[in-house]
This record gives structure tokens, C-alpha cells and sequence, in this order.
């Protein structure tokens, strides 16, 4: 697959005027919980800044460990109160894992749902979403408003090219409460998603073994 489409999970709504909104912005079923908390400079110094549309990423500190238990299965988190947005996006690329930094701001956690698909569609619309790789992980932020509803600009996301075994994560937009990004991947591999605070950012390590 070279360009793909996302199974729906329940929602957390915003009110429903803002519906047609979300859908013009563009920069989560039994499941397993992946949750817990990492040191900040960990985090921070395993990924290289990528915030703005194709913007590079490189490799950076061999011998950092990943976060959490890591396997293939789907995964998902209830939010806690959250009332956030997503400003930005970075992927690193380590000796056995690569990782991908959801930044957040706003207030309380966010929640997830994440996923394997071979093919993503976005949220509401259906539409396919073309991503490069033979896999995706299609991950859902939940908890999650529309930039102007915290008096701020729109981050415009969009694309970030990836390092390692991701090809590259895009940007699918904000409906009813959830944040939609796709990470193309070489090939399905074990991962592991965690929330980590101050400031709060939901991490994802994939693992290099397929």
C-alpha cells in the first residue's frame, strides 16, 4: 500500500456548529491501555523538531531507552478532564526504536485510541488519507478542541517527514472532540503510547522489530 484510509471508536463531542468547521482544518472495540509518565529531558532529547509542514527530522541519541510495554495490539486511553489542542508534531530515530511527540497545550490529559490499518480514511468524511508506507497506525487525540475555541491560531501541522522505519506522520484534522494523525510505517511493529507531563505530550515508540 503506498497511500491509505480509520476505524471509529466512541467520541468525546464538541458542540455540533463547530462540526463543519473541523472538517476544513488540517493540521483513537476492546482495546489495551498503555499509560504512564517519563522524565521531560528524556523525551524531549530523543526527538529532533519537526513541527512545521515537511519539515526534516534526523537521528539523535543512540542508546536512549523507549517508554513503556510494546506490542501490536490497539490501544486506547479516556481523556481526564482535557480541554487541549495539539501544537505540534516531532519524530527521532534511536538504535531500537523510533519515536513520535504529540506536544499538547491546554488543560487536563488527553485520551487516545491507536491503531493498525492498511487503510486510513478521516474522521466524519470517510475520505481516504494518503499516506506513504506499507502500513499505518492511525491515532486518534482525544480530549481535544478546535484551535479558536482556546483563543489560538491553527499550528497547520500538515505533513512531517519521518526517520527510521516512519515514513512520515500527517495531519487529518479535529471533529467532535478528537484529533486525527496517521504515521506511515515500513511494516507493523510493537509499540508503546504514553502521556507524559510538564508539558503534557502523548509519546509513541515503535519499536524497530517487526
Amino acid at each position: 500500500m503506498n497511500e491509505h484510509p480509520v476505524s471509529s471508536c466512541s467520541r468525546w463531542k464538541l458542540p455540533a456548529a463547530a462540526f463543519a468547521v473541523a472538517l476544513s482544518i488540517t493540521g483513537l472495540t476492546a482495546c489495551s491501555t498503555d499509560k504512564a509518565s517519563a522524565p521531560t529531558d528524556a523525551v524531549d532529547s530523543a526527538s529532533t523538531h519537526s513541527d512545521l509542514p515537511s519539515a526534516p527530522a534526523s537521528s539523535s541519541n543512540a542508546g536512549l531507552t523507549p517508554l513503556g510495554d510494546a506490542n501490536k495490539e490497539a490501544k486506547t486511553q479516556r481523556p481526564e478532564k482535557s480541554e487541549s489542542i495539539v501544537t505540534g508534531v516531532r519524530v527521532g530515530h534511536h538504535e531500537t526504536f523510533d519515536r513520535v511527540v504529540f506536544n499538547i497545550e491546554g488543560s487536563g490529559n488527553p485520551g487516545w485510541f491507536v491503531d493498525y490499518t492498511s487503510s486510513p480514511t478521516q474522521q466524519a468524511s470517510g475520505k481516504p488519507i494518503q499516506v506513504r508506507g506499507k502500513t499505518a497506525l492511525n491515532v486518534n487525540i482525544d480530549g481535544t478542541l478546535l484551535p479558536f475555541e482556546l483563543g489560538k491560531q491553527d499550528p497547520r501541522i500538515g505533513t512531517v517527514q519521518g526517520v527510521g522505519n516512519i515514513t512520515e506522520v500527517k495531519a487529518a484534522g479535529t471533529v467532535e472532540g478528537r484529533s486525527q494523525f496517521v504515521i506511515g510505517l515500513d511494516a507493523e511493529h510493537p509499540y508503546s503510547v504514553q502521556i507524559v507531563p510538564n508539558p503534557t505530550r502523548v509519546v509513541i515508540d515503535i519499536r524497530s522489530q517487526s
